[in-house]
């Protein structure tokens, strides 16, 4: 999720068994660590615009690795607050906040490398996006209260109740989202060979659904309210190992990118129907019921021996803000 979520959910798990008179220092050592496994965010290249996407949420976020860093973290700030905290103390909030980061991390959509180096499966439960003001911002509020508390200092531990009671509410909706994204493509004659529902920006209202039937994927939107509501999208061939063969020669860096992407991806790769040369990542949009993608790879068929070009699309044009905020409203 964004830094300051990962900070402040680190300091809440850091500070809730903390004595009141160290909460502080506490919060300060949880917040830190719970921010630490994003530092994996600068191992990237200028000439392999890919590398990133295998490192971030690598081995920082593993949690084989949440010992070590907890510990690198400790050392650093043992001489800003040993005046502060014991050792033990220090490590255990460090501790506390680095494994925060990785399991929060998991509950969004991107995925995660929670088992590395056992496995490279990328853990995605898919409960909340990976920005909601809704989640942190009472998170947040929480964490001041308890600075601020003069007696015993339970709001960290309130804080905590409501962090996993969205988490909660998150999974409730997705599987309400599932639900719905069956039923669709059942009313189509279809069965889909894998489906996922995963939660449109910074809400659990809204919600993507993506499933894969005959070659195809098919993207439509759920407003899952008290009652739900369908919102049909569009769909497009699939893009598989097959096309790769036949386009993308063999031992060719373009082919070796296309299958970096591919991971990443978690196979859900189609051809951009809008820009030539260029694979998409269906799995994301501004829009739940949409084929736009957040990012996609361009190629260059005459030079398969360069680096793919990694691009980003994340325009906020007025219709698609106007078209979001309509389907927030369920209209």
């Amino acid at each position: 999720m964004d830094p300051i979520s990962q900070g402040v959910v680190g300091a809440l798990w850091a500070a809730s068994l903390a004595p009141k008179h160290k909460l502080k220092p506490t919060l300060i050592a949880g917040a830190l660590a719970g921010m630490a496994a994003d530092l994996d965010v600068l191992i990237s290249s200028s000439t392999d615009p890919l590398l990133f996407l295998e490192y971030h949420r690598q081995f920082t976020h593993s949690l084989i690795f949440v010992p070590i860093g907890a510990l690198i973290v400790a050392l650093c700030l043992w001489p800003f607050l040993k005046r502060s905290l014991q050792p033990k103390e220090l490590l255990t909030a460090c501790f506390l906040g680095y494994l925060s980061h990785g399991l929060l991390d998991a509950c969004t959509t991107y995925g995660t490398q929670l088992l590395w180096p056992f496995t490279d499966d990328r853990v995605a439960w898919n409960v909340i996006s990976i920005v909601d003001p809704l989640f942190t911002l009472p998170l947040l509020i929480a964490v001041a209260l308890g600075v601020r508390a003069k007696r015993v200092n339970a709001w960290p531990r309130i804080g905590l109740i409501w962090l996993f009671a969205y988490l909660g509410a998150g999974e409730i909706q997705r599987q309400r989202a599932e639900t719905v994204g069956h039923e669709v493509a059942k009313a189509r004659g279809h069965a889909p060979s894998r489906l996922d529902a995963k939660p449109g920006f910074a809400q659990l209202l809204l919600w993507k659904i993506v499933y894969e039937y005959e070659g195809q994927f098919f993207v439509d939107g759920v407003r899952a309210g008290i009652q739900t509501k369908v919102y049909p999208g569009t769909h497009i061939p699939k893009l598989d190992s097959q096309w790769a063969e036949a386009n993308l020669p063999p031992n060719s860096q373009t082919r070796q990118d296309f299958e970096r992407f591919r991971w990443f991806s978690n196979d859900y790769l189609a051809l951009s129907t809008s820009q030539p040369n260029t694979i998409i990542d269906v799995r994301y949009s501004m829009n739940i019921n949409e084929i736009k993608p957040l990012w996609s790879i361009q190629f260059d068929p005459s030079k398969p021996w360069t680096h793919v070009d990694y691009l980003t699309h994340r325009d906020l044009d007025p219709s698609t803000t106007a078209q979001f905020q309509r389907m927030l409203m369920g209209q």
